[in-house]
């Protein structure tokens, strides 16, 4: 029986993080589990290992973001396959032995999904793959977003585009060979590129749509807030630059400049979000004066809480 870590990250939400471990089933014999606080205000590890013993605990003391919390887990752990998942979820039955099953048949999966649905509306469905980035407007599709679960997604176990950053497999073995996810990216987008490096290693990205997961979204930055619109617009530049043809980029970045930005501004005007137009325009201009592997993140971290 193959061991399985199962890694996640904890920020500045305990209780959200203890509802996961506590859904987490002892079905699965051969299981490491893995928590790491990203520099949380308020620390709870004290707590946790004396609730949690067969838990392993890491701290760090600051916020190093979806990819370096889990990067800090992916270096201490000990399993053949890698289990990241967001602490806002929630397994179902046999959720691990499923993702199992089709990793061990199936040698050029590198990393695996499962079905997504929504933990507020457990029959809307999140995520059941994504379709191929389109280069030229750095844009896909969710296959399944907020649609109501009629079996029309049953029995599918099949490559994918990408898989979904709040519950993602990975084979050791794929990791060794394409590294580790970027810290570049802090947050979003981070999963997607580090997919197309292992795509590129010689693997698959995998969905099951067999195996379940609940998501509690939006629980960590919520739906809308001056984080969320910095790193998206940061992010979708910085993915094409360090992912796309030649020709992809030189179709897209006047693409961006020239129609999302002016769009985008006149939307935040409209629903007077004022204070996201900077943040769009220090996103853009940050990818014309930092490399596409700096760790200049642009963004006072230390204001997130």
């Amino acid at each position: 029986m193959k061991k399985v870590s199962i890694i996640t990250v904890n920020f500045n939400q305990p209780k959200v993080t203890e509802e996961l471990l506590r859904s987490i089933p002892a079905t699965y014999q051969n299981l490491e589990i893995i928590v790491v606080d990203n520099g949380s205000k308020v620390i709870s590890i004290n707590n946790w290992q004396a609730n949690y013993s067969q838990v392993k605990f890491i701290r760090s003391e600051e916020n190093l973001g979806f990819a370096g919390g889990n990067n800090l887990g992916i270096k201490e752990a000990t399993g053949d396959y890698l289990f990241l998942v967001n602490n806002d979820t929630e397994f179902t039955a046999r959720l691990i032995e499923k993702l199992v099953a089709v990793m061990d048949s199936k040698p050029e999966a590198g990393m695996i999904s499962p079905m997504i649905k929504y933990y507020s509306d457990k029959n809307l469905i999140q995520y059941a793959g994504y379709t191929q980035m389109n280069y030229y407007t750095c844009r896909n599709s969710c296959i399944g977003l907020r649609e109501k679960d009629t079996g029309q997604y049953n029995n599918i176990t099949a490559p994918t585009a990408y898989c979904h950053g709040a519950a993602m497999m990975i084979r050791k073995d794929a990791i060794a060979k394409a590294g580790l996810m970027s810290e570049n990216f802090f947050l979003y987008y981070e999963e997607v590129d580090w997919c197309e490096h292992i795509k590129r290693a010689g693997y698959e990205a995998w969905v099951c749509t067999e195996a379940l997961i609940y998501h509690k979204e939006s629980v960590s930055v919520g739906k809308k807030s001056k984080l969320k619109e910095y790193f998206m617009n940061r992010n979708r530049i910085l993915f094409i630059r360090r992912n796309a043809p030649f020709v992809s980029k030189l179709v897209f970045y006047p693409y961006f400049v020239l129609l999302v930005v002016p769009r985008n501004i006149l939307s935040y005007i409209k629903d007077k979000n004022f204070n996201f137009i900077s943040m769009l325009l220090k996103a853009t201009w940050w990818n014309f004066t930092h490399g596409k592997n700096s760790k200049n993140l642009g963004y006072p971290i230390k204001t997130i809480s």
